[in-house]
């Protein structure tokens, strides 16, 4: 039987920036906007978080894509990673330059290729040989970034009519990162998780902590073992990253269309359709 569609999305945690709420605002509007469009004619999660993702990778707004902040050698270092719930296999691309939209590079992996996670310029060439766009470095070095916290990322996840969920997660790295950092956001169970026995599962914030706590694996691991609600789970998993000195957020949805989206940050840029169907747009 089919159930209510749900969608939320992220676009960073991180310091209030009232002057460019309106921009953070009109450009979340648009990722929900085309998520939704997939599930509201019966497409798959998997399809929506992509649908999503892509908007806000091309949105110079948002910490990912077009708006990626430059490494310590004034480069572009883009990571990105996502999950289908119903069968759990995964993509995901870390450390890769002049990709347009990483998400879709992680697809890629994901659908064509044996493995999870592909990394560095070897993840680009796999990507340019599966017609992913390449954009020039002007297209990322010449954005006029209107807002986004060094440490931010954007995200979603989704279930859609089947009952199926699904995740995303992509990053344009920390201000002045080493070369070859890698964060949260490509690796499966810190910043991107799905299943549909639980829940689905997309992280931002402090990259090394969500590593060293396996953020996103660890709510649904929460709710498997513990039986804890998602929201529950959530803090949990929140709260174990601050003990080691971290902030953030994350958006997910479980089994049943429930949605949490907790924070430690002092924001949060979200948007969400739940169950009721009306879509919601917040920061702090």
């Amino acid at each position: 039987m089919p159930v209510k569609p749900v969608l939320a999305l992220h676009g960073g945690a991180g310091a209030r920036r009232p002057r460019a709420a309106a921009a953070q605002r009109a450009g979340l509007a648009r990722g929900l906007e085309a998520g939704w469009a997939v599930l509201a004619r019966g497409g798959s999660s998997l399809d929506a978080v992509t649908a999503a993702v892509v908007v806000l990778e091309d949105d110079p707004c948002f910490n990912a894509g077009r708006g990626a902040v430059a490494t310590a050698e004034g480069r572009y270092e883009l990571d990105a990673s996502i999950m289908d719930g119903a069968t759990r296999r995964a993509g995901g691309v870390a450390a890769v330059a002049n990709l347009r939209n990483p998400i879709l590079a992680a697809r890629a992996v994901m659908e064509h290729s044996p493995h999870v996670l592909l990394a560095g310029p070897g993840a680009a060439r796999f990507a340019r040989a599966h017609g992913i766009a390449i954009a020039p470095t002007s297209h990322f070095a010449g954005a006029r970034r209107a807002a986004g916290a060094a440490r931010g990322t954007v995200g979603a996840v989704a279930r859609d009519r089947g009952g199926h969920l699904a995740a995303a997660t992509s990053t344009g790295g920390r201000t002045g990162q080493l070369p070859g950092r890698v964060g949260d956001p490509p690796i499966v169970g810190a910043g991107t998780w799905a299943d549909d026995r639980t829940c689905a599962v997309s992280g931002t914030g402090d990259g090394e902590r969500f590593l060293r706590t396996a953020l996103a694996a660890e709510v649904a691991a929460r709710m498997r073992h513990r039986g804890d609600s998602l929201r529950r789970a959530a803090a949990a998993a929140l709260a174990a990253v601050a003990r080691l000195g971290g902030d953030g957020g994350l958006v997910a949805v479980d089994r049943s269309g429930a949605l949490a989206m907790p924070f430690t940050s002092e924001a949060l840029l979200r948007a969400w359709i739940g169950r009721d169907g009306r879509a919601r747009i917040a920061i702090e």
